[in-house]
């Protein structure tokens, strides 16, 4: 089984492209903290490049910008080809079957390029809790969203 769940930040702008045949595809790098610190006690980060392709490309040329905060679910794949100089190289990339953003945008819009719908807002803060109650606020059902 080949399956890799990344969450990491955008190094970079995703790059976008369509294909001949109309199909969009948005390439860009996460950075993606390792679980354990070095010798020095900093945490390294490998920096990874996706691949998305459709809606999910779309979705990331349209609202991610360098230092968004994402998920991205998909498979390891890796290719070579060979270079101008005539050595072989080999590339590794993450294909993502989907890439979701998990850390909101500061303000709330798409990308400046971009003319299509916005997200709508978010949902007013609640209410701050009284002193009172260990921390929590009353609330009527009424007030409730489901």
């Amino acid at each position: 089984m080949n399956k890799v769940i990344l969450i990491g930040n955008l190094a970079n702008d995703p790059e976008p492209f369509t294909t001949q045949s109309g199909i969009s595809r948005s390439t860009f790098r996460i950075a993606v903290q390792r679980r354990f610190a070095n010798a020095q006690g900093v945490r390294e980060a490998d920096f990874l490049t996706v691949v998305a392709w459709r809606q999910s490309a779309d979705f990331c040329n349209r609202y991610l910008t360098k230092g968004s905060k994402v998920a991205v679910e998909g498979s390891i794949q890796t290719r070579s080809y060979d270079a101008q100089d005539g050595s072989k190289r080999y590339v590794t990339e993450i294909i993502a079957d989907s890439v979701e953003s998990v850390g909101g945008r500061s303000d709330g819009q798409a990308r400046p390029h971009d003319n299509g719908p916005t997200p709508p807002p978010a949902a007013p803060a609640a209410p701050a809790a009284p002193s009172g109650n260990n921390g929590f606020a009353e609330v009527e059902d009424d007030e409730l969203p489901f």
